[in-house]
């Protein structure tokens, strides 16, 4: 018997034939979906949904804006309980602040 395991690397490959444009594209889809081209090619060919970095980055950029947000909120609940930190800040300065949160949560709502 032989205790030798079977794996991918000691399998004969799947060959594919494509023109130049195709082989672009697909190598453009793995690069998307942050993938090497057989990594793809095998999630793809075993039928799973492959889901881009693209999805990941936004998820990030989000998380980082909720913070934003969060800060922003922070320095507002200081400036209603009259704070000495935020004396200097006026009523104009602090409406103009709570246009942009709004306008930055309408931003995200889009997405």
């Amino acid at each position: 018997m032989s205790d030798k395991k079977t794996t991918r690397k000691n399998s004969p490959p799947i060959k594919v034939y494509c023109l130049p444009e195709e082989r672009e594209q697909i190598e453009a889809n793995a690069k998307a979906a942050g993938m090497s081209l057989s990594t793809f090619l095998l999630t793809v060919g075993q039928g799973y949904k492959v889901t881009g970095i693209v999805d990941f980055e936004q998820v990030r950029e989000l998380a980082r804006i909720n913070g934003d947000l969060g800060r922003l909120g922070g320095l507002l609940k200081l400036w209603l309980t009259n704070d000495v930190r935020t004396a200097q800040f006026g009523e104009a300065t602090i409406r103009a602040l709570l246009n942009r949160i709004e306008a930055k949560q309408d931003e995200i709502g889009e997405w």
